[in-house]
């Protein structure tokens, strides 16, 4: 890799819509295999970092003022690794079982975005970032796996966000 390509990181945010709280024994899986799935990205290659709260997970961190979304951020070295943890073992199992657990929602429960090794971002951040993507698709500040953009690509400035677009869910 060169330089450039190692002075970056990939942070990834995703939003989910509860149905149930989760302390139902609706949820009860989803909440015995947070560690676990916690643990492996932990362990997986190419994973720096992930945000949590004193409980170990980020469950109770709260985005876009709203009880019943729950967030996970991680920052990964590039898409590739981050593809590899999605799509194998335990979280591929947990994944495919998130029908249980969150509500089908339209529009951008995801996005990923390239920072200066070193930095992590906020749950402010994160919003923005899901809202620039809603409302602009893919572009280099705010993107999906699906449609990537390289390390390094310039970001532009984010423009102003719709009226009535506020919370994505």
């Amino acid at each position: 890799m060169t330089e450039a390509t190692t002075a970056y990181e990939l942070a990834q945010v995703n939003i989910a819509r509860l149905k149930a709280p989760l302390d139902s024994p609706q949820l009860k899986d989803f909440v015995d295999n947070l560690d676990p799935v916690n643990a492996d990205a932990e362990a997986a290659d190419g994973f720096v970092w992930r945000l949590q709260s004193e409980e170990g997970n980020a469950t109770d961190v709260a985005v876009f003022g709203d009880a019943w979304l729950i967030l996970n951020m991680t920052m990964w070295r590039d898409t590739d690794s981050l593809t590899a943890y999605m799509y194998q073992g335990r979280h591929r199992e947990m994944l495919a079982r998130r029908r249980e657990w969150f509500e089908r929602v339209q529009g951008a429960m995801t996005a990923l975005w390239w920072v200066p090794k070193g930095h992590r971002p906020t749950v402010a951040e994160a919003e923005e970032r899901l809202l620039h993507l809603r409302a602009h698709g893919p572009t280099p500040y705010a993107f999906t796996l699906r449609t990537s953009f390289p390390q390094g690509s310039a970001e532009p400035v984010p423009g102003e966000v719709p009226d009535g677009l506020g919370c994505p869910v």
